[in-house]
């Protein structure tokens, strides 16, 4: 069974988001890493509740059976409503050079063979970031430079996130792999976010859940729509 295959993967040490990108029927996966977002525990599926309660950040449950489907979930993170509500919002202004890989492992090697190459090149300061990022870059970000802009927490997918939250400035990061490629990452500038900008991101997550939700449902139409019920009579 697929499902047990991948939950299996997952406790083993696999990257979770990668799993999510490559296996995942749910509508966004590839672009989101599989991640859920932020929800207070009454949003959550009682499934997912019960099957994480107690359990501690990184646990993997599952397969879990429910009228959609087999889900295999992993608790990334919990925190309180009050230290929340408290967090500052600190927003990150980051630049990168995404490389995607050709299939297979060679690939990964060479993406990270080539990133690496890249980064002494600007630490040896023979080439500027920004060059790089123009010559080199697979998205759109290149003719930028590379600049991402200004990102608020959970803008990026989580591999992403992880590190860019972890650098100093003008520090650059090791080769990351997240589910769009392999990533070198400088941060620029960081600011402190208003309450307004807390509230936009509520919103936006919101939003996010609603549409995962809604397309949680249009996937389970399409199920519907392709199962065939054969009724014999004695």
């Amino acid at each position: 069974m697929r499902a047990e295959d991948i939950a299996r993967q997952a406790r083993a040490g696999a990257d979770f988001a990668r799993l999510a990108a490559t296996f995942s029927d749910a509508g966004g996966a590839l672009e989101t890493g599989g991640s859920l977002g932020w929800r207070t525990a009454d949003r959550w599926p009682s499934l997912f509740t019960d099957a994480l309660q107690g359990k501690p950040a990184g646990t993997v449950a599952g397969p879990l059976r429910s009228g959609a489907g087999f889900h295999v979930i992993r608790l990334e993170e919990e925190r309180s409503a009050a230290s929340e509500a408290a967090r500052p919002v600190v927003q990150t202004r980051a630049r990168h050079i995404l490389v995607r890989p050709a299939s297979g492992p060679a690939g990964d090697v060479e993406a990270q063979r080539l990133l690496n190459e890249l980064r002494e090149r600007v630490q040896s300061r023979r080439s500027e970031f920004g060059d790089l990022a123009r010559q080199y870059s697979a998205d759109g970000s290149a003719a930028r430079g590379g600049d991402l802009g200004w990102l608020d927490p959970g803008d990026t997918v989580p591999e992403f996130d992880r590190v860019m939250q972890a650098l100093a400035l003008n520090e650059l990061s090791q080769p990351v792999r997240s589910p769009f490629g392999w990533h070198l990452i400088v941060v620029n500038e960081r600011r402190n976010g208003s309450a307004a900008d807390r509230e936009r991101i509520a919103a936006r997550n919101v939003i996010r859940e609603r549409k995962i939700e809604e397309q949680a449902q249009e996937w389970l139409r399409r199920l519907r729509d392709k199962t065939f019920v054969e009724l014999r009579l004695d």
